[in-house]
């Protein structure tokens, strides 16, 4: 498969912690790559360095041949790379159809009057939903996103992301707080995503890991201490005693 993002000797340094140290790493299009490490590995602060949100210290982003190192965030989406956070950020007194047509618009090019009706807009309002049947949301198109289960709106999310057409898609914990079940739809979604596109997983949930992922690639205090399919990390000797913890 082709190369479609790469961290190049990527750092991030917070005064004289380094959070991202020197990692480098190949995503490739249409492949399922999850991120995992303890709390405090470096996980989010790589997804924001490679987005935009944080400029790195030293190395280069390069997206698709083309280096991409520092951009600031609203060009790197219009490229191709589009993410989600750890915390909700749907607005919540607009409808679910309202808060991907948002979106829409805003890749369409039309934000200096985001909030402005768009119902004279077909191919805005058809593009919002269609990317909620997708992600099974159609049947609560016209509800507020308040009134979306904890779950509903991690998939809203989602759609919001899908909005800008990404290339590829960084997820950050979408299965945190979740129930079993609504951990098994997201799952679910994003391995389907990744026939589709290229995904980027950070995730907690090692059961959802193991059986979703093409690649995982194991960060310990900042750096990439493995990489490689799902069998080969749970039997990587140093990821067992680093994370997934030593049997006895």
């Amino acid at each position: 498969m082709a190369e479609i993002l790469r961290a190049d000797e990527v750092s991030r340094r917070f005064g004289g912690v380094t959070a991202v140290d020197r990692v480098s790493l190949a995503f490739e299009a249409k492949e399922l790559r999850s991120i995992i490490g303890s709390n405090g590995a470096g996980k989010t602060t790589l997804f924001n360095v490679l987005t935009g949100r944080l400029p790195v210290t030293a190395g280069r982003v390069v997206f698709e041949g083309r280096d991409i190192t520092n951009w600031p965030p609203h060009r790197i989406v219009r490229i191709g790379i589009s993410r989600t956070f750890q915390r909700s950020s749907v607005f919540p007194g607009l409808t679910v159809l309202e808060n991907v047509r948002i979106a829409v618009q805003a890749r369409a090019g039309g934000s200096r009057r985001i909030l402005a009706s768009r119902d004279g807009i077909p191919a805005v309002n058809d593009r919002s939903r269609q990317i909620l049947e997708q992600l099974g949301l159609a049947d609560r198109a016209a509800l507020p996103a308040r009134a979306l289960s904890h779950g509903d709106q991690r998939v809203l999310e989602v759609g919001i992301a899908l909005a800008g057409e990404p290339k590829i898609l960084l997820l950050d914990e979408p299965t945190a707080g979740m129930s079993p079940a609504e951990t098994e739809r997201i799952a679910m979604l994003v391995r389907r995503l990744a026939d589709e596109i290229a995904v980027v997983l950070v995730e907690h949930d090692m059961e959802v890991v193991m059986s979703i992922s093409d690649r995982i690639s194991v960060m310990h205090q900042g750096r990439i201490i493995a990489d490689g399919t799902p069998d080969a990390i749970q039997r990587n000797e140093a990821v067992r005693e680093a994370y997934l913890g030593k049997d006895d």
